[in-house]
C-alpha cells in the first residue's frame, strides 16, 4: 500500500532524526512547538514507528516482492522505534533489568546514532528509488 510507503519514509526520517539529534542541545524544537526530548513525543513516534515498520514487511508495494522488497526502511523502522521505546521506558522504570536485557539495551544504545543514520539514508534512497528491491 502508498499509504505505508510514505509512512515508512516519514516515520524512518523523524525517528533517525529523534535518535541522532534527540539529545543535542541545538536542533531541540520543531516548528509546532514539540520538544525532541519530551518523553511522550518520542514514545509516540517510536510506537508509530514500530508499527510503520510491521506493517510494511507485512503489506508491500504492489507489484513488489512481499516480505523482500521493503525490508531495509522496515527493519529499520523497528529498530528505531524499539530504542525509542526502550529509551523511555528506561527514563520511567525503576527497577533493575535483567542481565540479558541489559545487554540488549546497551548494544541498542551504543550503536543508536549508527542506526539512526541508517534509517534516515534508508527514508532518503526510498524516497529517491521507489522501484530498488530491498528498499
Amino acid at each position: 500500500m502508498l499509504q505505508f510507503y510514505f509512512l515508512s519514509i516519514l516515520m524512518n526520517a523523524i525517528a533517525g532524526y529523534l535518535l541522532f539529534f534527540g539529545s543535542d542541545s541545538d536542533l531541540r524544537e520543531f516548528k509546532c512547538g514539540y520538544s525532541v526530548t519530551e518523553d511522550k513525543f518520542r514514545l509516540v513516534v517510536g510506537i508509530l514507528s514500530a508499527l510503520t515498520g510491521f506493517f510494511k514487511i507485512l503489506s508491500p508495494v504492489q507489484g513488489d516482492v512481499p516480505v523482500i522488497g521493503d525490508f531495509i526502511p522496515a527493519v529499520a523502522g523497528l529498530l528505531c522505534g524499539f530504542i525509542l521505546f526502550i529509551q523511555y521506558y528506561r527514563s520511567r522504570s525503576s527497577t533493575n533489568d535483567s542481565e540479558s536485557g541489559e545487554k540488549v539495551n546497551k548494544f541498542l544504545t551504543s550503536n543508536r546514532k549508527l542506526i539512526a543514520a541508517a534509517a534516515m539514508v534508508a527514508a532518503v534512497l526510498h524516497f529517491i528509488f521507489p522501484g530498488v528491491l530491498l528498499l
